[in-house]
């Protein structure tokens, strides 16, 4: 997401006090019900027709929780493992990718970082000790990003207390049997954006 770009710190309080902003995500109140979504191609005409769309209230929404569920996670990870949500996630590619590591082009595209965000953040992981740079074996001219052994703990450390804040307020909120489908279906919207994203450089 592009607020990946504005999420470079490591330390604890890098999240706004009190949280995302109350505007950052129309959506319903307590007890307001749902309105349906329709794909329609009705003009927009007025700002009141705007605020009202199904369609801008539905993206508002997802915005809205995205970014709720960031700072109630985020938060905890900062204060019971002492890194940021965007750190945690940079361990997580790692940890996947595997082998010799992955280019810092390559964790940039991930997380939708420029290349000097990722260095700097690279830079401050290496120097927390869970990261490192090697050689890259297909070129030398490259360098890789790999973890360290420490990188490698606070990973675990971190993913145990993180599955539990999901199944808390990602999982325990949504009705039964709609996890699987919605899952799925934030995995297609996922890889539908990744794809329309231009490659940073």
């Amino acid at each position: 997401m592009p607020a990946a770009v504005r999420r470079q710190g490591m330390l604890a309080g890098s999240h706004p006090v009190g949280g995302p902003r109350e505007g950052a995500g129309p959506g319903p109140g307590r007890g307001e019900a749902a309105q349906p979504v329709h794909d329609g191609a009705t003009e927009i005409t007025t700002a009141r027709q705007a605020a009202d769309d199904a369609l801008v209230l539905a993206f508002g929404r997802l915005q809205g929780a995205a970014g709720r569920l960031e700072y109630i996670l985020g938060r905890a990870l900062e204060e019971e493992c002492g890194i940021g949500h965007l750190t945690f996630e940079v361990l997580l590619i790692l940890a996947r990718a595997g082998g010799p590591g992955l280019s810092m082009k390559e964790i940039g595209r991930e997380q939708v970082l420029t290349t000097g965000g990722v260095t700097r953040l690279v830079d401050r992981m290496a120097a927390a000790g869970l990261v490192e740079r090697a050689e890259d074996p297909s070129d030398r001219r490259g360098r890789l990003v790999r973890l360290t052994p420490l990188g490698e703990e606070t990973a675990v450390r971190a993913a145990r207390v993180h599955v539990e804040n999901i199944r808390r307020y990602f999982v325990a909120p949504l009705p039964a049997g709609h996890l699987e489908r919605f899952a799925e279906d934030l995995r297609i919207l996922s890889h539908a954006a990744r794809d329309e994203l231009p490659r940073l450089r």
